[in-house]
């Protein structure tokens, strides 16, 4: 399968692109390019093969994930969120993640670039920034984690040279202006079996919401239950062996005008069994102010009444910490209140 099919106006696919021209600099890489923007701006969305990264890895870290998930609520809260302090890292239970202001069906593990206290960032207190909370119980964890962290953040680099090629610019422009030392964040959701609706009403693993950066890169495992919306309709986006789904986010839609778009999308598990999800976030540097970038007809329009969250990407004014520091402080109310509101 290499296409999803929706009966109604918006996009009928999201693509199945390969990328393995831009992962090797072999073959033709403006085409693999133009492919990646046509997704762009068709539907936000995009399965990637030929990435490169080791199969091995990738089944040692869901292995390694659900014999976290699989232990007592006890023993996952020894590296809970609020130990984490300003870091943002560490695990959240079910319930403990709010989307649109309800509790989402799902628990995780937040994970970042692992810094050390002589850290700069680190040592200017700089939100979002610090050490990672692993389990000490579970051997390989945090070697796994980090080897997976940094083979995404090559993938993210890599893709980024090809979204640049895909709007006219040099390769080099987005590591240049945004990204040479990118906000790297990581997840890993569990999302438990909902098998008893409230009320006849769908709940939600995560409800309707677009992503904050540039570009998430997501690993699912063979449950399902992905939707992204199209108009006024949703499809699945169903796991393709040896793919990841690509999205863009609101800073890249901000950069190009609404060109590029950053799509809603959910989840819900229908399944019967748990469903792993790790997605990777590459985002622009912390302290750089995102701006849109000069395109030849380009010109962006007041989308606040389109969006999920009747907020134009458009109008925002600042870096790119202000802006994903306002929408996480709303996806964990509470720790923003503990750890955020009273170190000031």
């Amino acid at each position: 399968m290499n296409s999803l099919q929706v009966v109604d106006e918006g996009f009928s696919q999201v693509p199945l692109i390969d990328i393995s021209a831009l992962v090797s600099g072999k073959g033709d890489r403006l085409q693999v390019a133009s492919e990646i923007g046509q997704a762009c701006r068709e539907c936000g969305f995009f399965y990637i093969v030929g990435h490169g990264v080791d199969e091995g890895l990738q089944q040692r870290l869901e292995q390694l994930s659900r014999k976290f998930f699989a232990q007592d609520l006890e023993t996952k809260l020894a590296i809970r969120m609020a130990l984490g302090g300003k870091a943002w890292r560490g695990y959240f239970p079910v319930g403990g993640e709010l989307t649109s202001g309800k509790p989402d069906i799902k628990e995780g593990i937040y994970f970042g670039a692992e810094l050390g206290n002589d850290h700069p960032l680190v040592q200017a207190n700089t939100p979002m920034h610090g050490a990672n909370l692993f389990p000490a119980n579970i051997p390989l964890f945090r070697e796994t984690v980090l080897e997976y962290m940094e083979a995404m953040t090559q993938l993210g680099h890599t893709l980024m040279a090809g979204i640049a090629l895909s709007l006219g610019l040099k390769e080099s422009y987005f590591a240049e202006r945004y990204t040479s030392d990118p906000l790297t964040l990581f997840r890993i959701f569990n999302y438990p079996p909902d098998l008893s609706p409230a009320d006849g009403e769908n709940r939600w693993g995560v409800g309707e919401h677009t992503d904050y950066g540039v570009l998430t890169i997501l690993k699912q495992d063979d449950s399902g239950g992905l939707q992204v919306k199209s108009q006024s309709r949703w499809v699945a986006a169903p796991p393709i062996p040896g793919s990841f789904v690509c999205n863009i986010g609101d800073m890249l839609d901000r950069m190009t005008r609404g060109l590029y778009r950053s799509t809603p999308h959910r989840v819900q598990n229908l399944s019967t069994r748990d469903r792993l999800s790790f997605p990777f976030f590459f985002d622009p540097n912390f302290d750089v102010e995102v701006k849109p970038i000069p395109l030849d007809g380009v010109i962006a329009k007041d989308d606040r009444t389109e969006r999920w969250d009747q907020s134009s990407v458009h109008d925002f004014q600042g870096t790119y910490g202000d802006y994903v520091l306002s929408k996480v402080s709303k996806v964990f109310p509470e720790l923003r209140r503990v750890v955020l509101e009273t170190s000031k």
